[in-house]
């Protein structure tokens, strides 16, 4: 008699009864419908939530059409991990080459530029550095003159505008233009201009322009008196001392990264005029041809589109991204701030939406419920995508990259924790 083949069953076993579902839902759990995701042409990030790992590189992903511009937008409330994305971003692309300049209105880049040996400018009012924002630096030489000069004319436009909170007159444009087309052709190369310069020549104008645009320099005084007077404030008032003369620093553009320090100022009224003075100072080094794929990250971008002058010079300068290999980074706190100097059907409220245009790559972390609806106007999110953004816990974002989004959990090295804690003093 043969012996029985016997299968013994737990008795503790526990039995699931079938479930039915959709295949829109089985696929998160199906392992050959996973999201293929972004590639693996890139910089590690994390695990995506209904995949596998997540990489990214905007290069990368410009080259391959899944990109119209290599700008990015990281969004989201205090501690829910947009600095320390940031920080491992720029911290993994040099593995690559890639090197980056960080605006730092907060002073929490420092042991990111002590990890990667790095120097960071530090200013204050009435300290020894100095950096002069119409200083063209390397791209003497290397940009076409005419094109220089274009950039000079608008930030000193947009500082001018920032200054007085309100646009510009025909009268006060012309006068700027005016101020900066008489000292090239007084001095050609041989001399760069400086804030003080052009406060002296709306203070003083000459007669031999004001001539040109038919009119007299009595005319022209009267007409910029508020522009002269609210610059004049950079080189004789509380503002002292930063950008009121000839850059003193040399700075090594082809390291990993230069860190500008603002920390001294970030309570000034001023700060986005002072923001933006930085970082015409940055670009002016960095955009200019063969510089080599980088990062401008631009901390506490609320302050520079709190004011619609600067936030108009801000979207010509993410124009130049493509042209100069260039991925600005901006980061913020809530989706309001896009809108922080107008309401909807202002000219604040088409500039964000134009800066929005150019930025392909949206990053967002936690947001409050009432931040939600204007997150779907804003950010082109579905219904679903903007509902979940006040659960995303620490580390979590909703990726939004070209037209596809991806839910990713931020993962950080050992050694990375101790280069982006900000926690440090709580």
């Amino acid at each position: 008699m043969s012996a029985l083949n016997l299968k013994w069953i737990d008795p503790t076993a526990v039995f699931t009864p079938p479930h039915r579902t959709t295949t829109a839902h089985l696929q998160s759990i199906y392992p050959f419908m996973f999201s293929p995701g972004l590639g693996s042409r890139g910089t590690y990030i994390g695990r995506e939530l209904l995949g596998g790992s997540f990489c990214f590189d905007p290069w990368e992903l410009y080259a391959q059409g899944v990109l119209t511009n290599p700008n990015m937008l990281v969004i989201g409330q205090v501690g829910r991990g947009k600095s320390s994305l940031v920080k491992s971003l720029l911290v993994r692309q040099q593995v690559f080459g890639r090197r980056a300049a960080v605006l730092d209105p907060k002073g929490e880049y420092q042991g990111l530029a002590d990890a990667l040996g790095a120097p960071v400018v530090k200013l204050e009012p009435g300290g020894k550095i100095c950096i002069n924002p119409l200083d063209p630096g390397m791209s003497m030489g290397e940009v076409d003159p005419d094109e220089i000069f274009r950039r000079q004319t608008s930030l000193l436009q947009a500082l001018a505008s920032s200054s007085l909170n309100r646009p510009l007159s025909p009268e006060e444009r012309t006068a700027c233009d005016l101020a900066l087309l008489d000292f090239r052709q007084d001095y050609g190369t041989a001399r760069i201009p400086t804030i003080p310069d052009i406060v002296e020549w709306l203070l003083n104008p000459h007669e031999d322009a004001a001539a040109r645009v038919s009119t007299t320099a009595d005319e022209i005084a009267h007409s910029v008196r508020e522009v002269a007077l609210e610059l004049r404030r950079m080189c004789h008032g509380d503002l002292k001392g930063m950008f009121d003369g000839h850059t003193n620093i040399e700075v090594d553009w082809d390291g990993p990264l230069v860190v500008i320090d603002m920390s001294a100022v970030f309570s000034s009224s001023a700060l986005g005029l002072l923001m933006t003075c930085a970082t015409a100072w940055m670009q002016s080094a960095i955009v200019r041809p063969n510089a080599g794929r980088r990062f401008i990250v631009v901390d506490e971008a609320w302050a520079v589109l709190s004011n619609i002058g600067v936030a108009r010079w801000l979207q010509q300068s993410y124009k130049l991204s493509r042209a100069y290999g260039i991925s600005n980074i901006a980061i913020m706190h809530r989706v309001s701030d896009l809108q922080a100097s107008g309401a909807a059907g202002s000219e604040a409220h088409a500039l964000a939406r134009g800066l929005l245009s150019d930025t392909e790559t949206r990053v967002i972390y936690g947001q409050p419920a009432s931040e939600v609806e204007l997150a779907k106007e804003m950010l082109g999110l579905n219904e679903a995508e903007a509902d979940m953004l006040p659960s995303l816990g620490r580390g979590q974002a909703l990726w939004k990259v070209g037209q596809m989004s991806f839910l990713v959990d931020h993962i950080l090295g050992q050694r990375e924790k101790t280069i982006v804690d900000t926690d440090a003093r709580m």
